[in-house]
């Protein structure tokens, strides 16, 4: 299994700093998540009821036209892991640097996976030179892109998506890291055929723990997944839950400005380190640096926990939740960087 953020339990075996002592920042989840409220008891003694409205929500927050299809799931990792058996073997593209579980599932399945580097999708002067697009037959996007926090524009993802839809190619969105930014989504484009786009509960609501989230495609595309992931793919529970998060739209719209507050106050205090970022997104910031690991153990030595990247060799830092841990934080950097 690829290794992830957020594996607490054995950071505290490996520094012997209990739990409760740590800045996890590994994760890019916000650290102010959706407060969740007390469950009817109904939700965890019914099955799951696949008209309970769930869909429409979806359908009216995300904004998705009636010809598309939407499926509720597990998290993303879900769709990630069954959208590869929708389709015999053949090429796929993927994003690197990106979240390697696609690439890794893709190639689990038999498809032949082609990675993609940022400079092969510029397009030449132009910007319009789509050609390295026919070498594929699916194309897979991180959007933003994690960990770099690199955003296409849709105009150019629509062109993308055109050009491969020809020759009945896809183009898989991840949108896991898109909810701070919904002017860069397609999901008002979903329900063309081949245009799949996946989102996720986990991140800008933080309801990682739940596994929630949903993909918007066309009725073949989306019936084909309902098949394969079989009934009661999301637990009553989390459908529960994701429904009142995505109806709460005064708490969305507050977690925008603290996010991006948030995101220009860890911008600075990596700047004030001396550590550069070179992208991120409303949840994390990403910086280059030749020792990854050793930065990573000189701060994990003082209880911060975060995402290591070793091709190439990049630091990923999430968001603290209050004053104390930014404070923590820039204190850990100076010994960190200093050291």
């Amino acid at each position: 299994m690829l290794q992830h953020g957020g594996r607490l339990n054995d950071a505290v075996k490996r520094w012997g700093i209990p739990r409760e002592q740590w800045l996890d920042l590994s994760t890019g989840i916000n650290p102010s998540g959706w407060p969740v409220p007390e469950l009817p008891a109904e939700v965890w003694q019914r099955l799951p009821e696949q008209d309970d409205g769930l869909e429409e929500i979806i359908r009216h927050w995300s904004d998705a036209p009636l010809a598309s299809g939407c499926v509720p799931v597990a998290g993303s990792q879900a769709a990630i892991m069954a959208l590869p058996g929708l389709r015999k073997p053949c090429r796929v593209g993927i994003p690197v640097p990106g979240y390697r579980e696609h690439g890794h599932h893709w190639r689990s399945a038999g498809h032949k996976i082609v990675l993609i580097e940022p400079v092969q999708t510029k397009g030449g002067a132009s910007g319009c030179d789509d050609r390295w697009l026919d070498q594929l037959d699916v194309l897979v996007w991180i959007n933003p892109n994690n960990p770099t926090g690199a955003i296409i524009p849709p105009s150019t993802l629509l062109r993308w998506h055109r050009r491969l839809q020809k020759r009945g190619g896809w183009l898989v969105l991840d949108e896991a890291f898109m909810d701070p930014t919904p002017a860069f989504s397609l999901a008002c484009q979903s329900g063309r055929p081949g245009l799949i786009v996946l989102r996720s509960l986990g991140k800008f609501f933080g309801l990682a723990g739940i596994r929630a989230g949903f993909v918007l495609a066309d009725k073949n595309v989306a019936g084909a997944l309902t098949e394969k992931l079989g009934p009661w793919a999301v637990n009553g529970p989390a459908r529960h839950v994701m429904a009142q998060a995505l109806l709460d739209i005064n708490w969305q719209q507050q977690a925008c400005a603290r996010l991006q507050n948030g995101a220009q106050r860890l911008r600075g205090i990596l700047h004030s380190a001396g550590l550069n970022p070179m992208g991120g997104s409303a949840l994390f910031h990403t910086v280059r640096t030749e020792a990854p690991t050793l930065l990573a153990d000189c701060l994990a030595a003082q209880g911060v926990l975060v995402r290591v990247f070793e091709q190439p060799s990049m630091v990923r830092f999430g968001l603290a939740p209050d004053e104390n841990e930014w404070c923590r934080l820039d204190k850990a950097l100076a010994g960190a960087v200093g050291d």
